[in-house]
């Protein structure tokens, strides 16, 4: 078992990302994982990502607060407990548009390149 503590978490920087402390959870530096990792997210008001994709695939749940993911296709906004399945190459943003911070989960494979 692999177990990490929430206090102990370590940050991470991915491009793109303003307005957001990012962790990670499991797996990369956050400890051994086979196929997967995951990342909680922390978006203050105004915080979000660019419209991006990468070749996996991306589940988020929305722990906490609303987060606006918006895709070629529209947008939608995930309140606590909603969650969303972006497709491999599926461009998203995300954003916390209200004056609460929101917290998200992510759950994603590996890429080829860790």
């Amino acid at each position: 078992m692999n177990l990490t503590r929430y206090h102990r978490a370590p940050p991470y920087f991915p491009l793109n990302h303003e307005g957001m402390h990012c962790l990670r959870l499991q797996g990369y530096e956050a400890g051994p994982s086979d196929s997967l990792w995951l990342g909680l997210s922390h978006l203050l008001p105004g915080g979000g990502t660019t419209l991006d994709a990468s070749s996996v695939e991306k589940l988020y749940v929305v722990l906490e607060g609303e987060v606006t993911i918006a895709t070629e296709e529209g947008e939608q906004v995930l309140r606590k407990y909603d969650s969303a399945r972006l497709a491999p190459g599926e461009r998203r943003a995300l954003k916390n548009n209200t004056n609460h911070p929101a917290s998200i989960l992510l759950a994603m494979p590996y890429q080829s390149q860790k």
